[in-house]
């Protein structure tokens, strides 16, 4: 047993004990001594072997219990930021460094250079779109506070009281929100599909409430609550011109999508070029905004998905000489999800065609420099020659304003610059997705690229070395 093994367990049990002081001590001992295997000097083999199989068995049910108790239960209670209450997550901690990031990137290369890098899997408690969008609440916080306290006030006239009981609790109803948030479509829905919508998020509360056993539960589920609690959210979502909420609502959530949009393009170029290997789940090729199973099991249509991807080949074919146009046009014509499809399409057959690069190559954390300097995530990979640059930005809601803007060009990212170490035998790079060439400059004695040419034409860049 490793030491790191032993200390959970004795953690776990010295936990146990204050939790629980009425229970005799010595039978929390005795538990402690049979999982750390303290046999008995006399126990023979097959006591032993025995001994181990039970041990072995437990720690089999320690696994769904947890995942019962914490991701099933304390999951759907904790609702402070629910993109943190993620499976294998720890809402606890509230985002990492970009020196903790690069620093595990570096530890994964070392220990587990070809694990898999998932972003949405069939048991994810929402898509990577969903949390790339609410993870950009925590940029605004006074806003978003704003806009919650005045939500609350339009909405109190149609909550509900079952058994002196207001229906939803404060705790449900900022769930609803966040939910809300993150999983409208982007495109507009005609009265079905709003429908349809609609009854996507009234399953995913009725889950959400029986899940978290605080005012309804899957054993005794309580029908006038849950009752109650859908008829909030017809009123609430209801499609009427005189809803104020609805009307309230709608232009924040604009403009939380269009900032998520850039969080999920940069969360996918990360994922495809970052040490391991990556993993794409069903339908998230373009915008995927699912919820918990069932609603991230849903059939999807891979037939548009077919279809963009055509589209974007014949027009990759057709306008090879302005890749850096095209690039903006799927950047304003966003809502589709072609430009995610486009990314994940480049980034995907690049790594192909140069595999080595990325299973063998080495992970060189690059720096920013400048007033900017914060606001990107960028890092090389190189083998035999052979070198790329990843630069994402970060942070975007402080340097574009407006939904409307493109956060592109020197207009945004003044003199600002990404640092190009001597290790990096280049001074000519290649953007992947735009064609466009760009030279590195001497400035205060760094060699450096600057950002307003590395984001000149596209929101994100994957610069190969000439």
């Amino acid at each position: 047993m490793i030491e790191r093994d032993r200390r959970y367990i004795e953690q776990a049990v010295a936990r146990a004990k204050r939790k629980n002081p009425a229970v005799s001590a010595t039978t929390f001992d005795f538990l402690q001594d049979v999982l750390l295997l303290k046999y008995p000097d006399d126990l023979s083999e097959p006591g032993k072997a025995e001994w181990l199989h039970f041990v072995m068995k437990f720690q089999q049910v320690t696994g769904p219990v947890m995942a019962k108790g914490l991701e099933d239960t304390v999951f759907y209670v904790y609702n402070r930021f629910v993109s943190l209450n993620e499976v294998g997550g720890n809402p606890e901690r509230f985002g990492t460094t970009l020196e903790t990031f690069h620093g595990q990137n570096m530890e994964r290369i070392k220990l587990w250079p070809h694990g898999l890098i998932a972003t949405s899997t069939h048991d994810t408690k929402r898509s990577e779109d969903v949390r790339a969008r609410l993870n950009v609440l925590s940029e605004i916080p006074d806003e978003w506070r704003h806009h919650l306290a005045r939500w609350s006030r339009i909405n109190k006239k149609k909550k509900s009281v079952v058994e002196g009981q207001v229906v939803p609790d404060r705790n449900e109803e900022y769930l609803f929100y966040q939910t809300l948030l993150g999983a409208w479509p982007v495109l507009p829905m005609d009265g079905t599909e709003y429908e349809v919508f609609e009854r996507r998020i009234k399953d995913y509360m009725l889950k959400a409430v029986r899940e978290a056993k605080v005012n309804s539960s899957w054993i005794s589920p309580s029908i006038p609550y849950e009752d109650a609690l859908l008829k909030f959210i017809d009123d609430a979502m209801s499609p009427s011109p005189n809803n104020a909420f609805i009307q309230d609502f709608d232009p924040f959530r604009k403009k939380i999508s269009y900032y998520g949009m850039f969080n999920s393009l940069s969360q996918i170029l990360l994922k495809v070029t970052s040490p391991g290997t990556p993993d794409f789940y069903q339908g998230t090729e373009i915008w995927d905004f699912s919820l918990v199973d069932p609603d991230n099991r849903r059939p999807v249509n891979f037939d548009i998905r077919r279809e963009l991807l055509k589209a974007l080949q014949e027009k990759m074919a057709t306008g090879e000489s302005d890749l850096p146009g095209f690039a903006r046009e799927l950047l304003r014509g966003w809502e589709d999800g072609s430009i995610k499809l486009y990314v994940t399409f480049r980034s995907l057959n690049y790594r192909k065609e140069n595999r080595q690069l990325f299973m063998e190559g080495t992970y060189l954390p690059l720096q920013g420099d400048g007033d900017l300097q914060d606001h990107i995530c960028a890092f090389a990979r190189h083998a035999e020659g052979k070198v790329v640059l990843v630069i994402v930005p970060r942070f975007l809601t402080r340097l574009v304003k407006n939904p409307d803007e493109l956060p592109l060009g020197h207009e945004v990212w003044g003199d600002s610059r990404v640092v190009i170490p001597g290790e990096i035998p280049a001074v000519k790079f290649k953007n992947i997705f735009t064609g466009e060439a760009m030279a590195l400059v001497e400035q205060n004695g760094k060699a450096a690229l600057a950002l307003d040419q590395v984001f000149a034409n596209f929101p994100v860049a994957m610069l190969e070395a000439i």
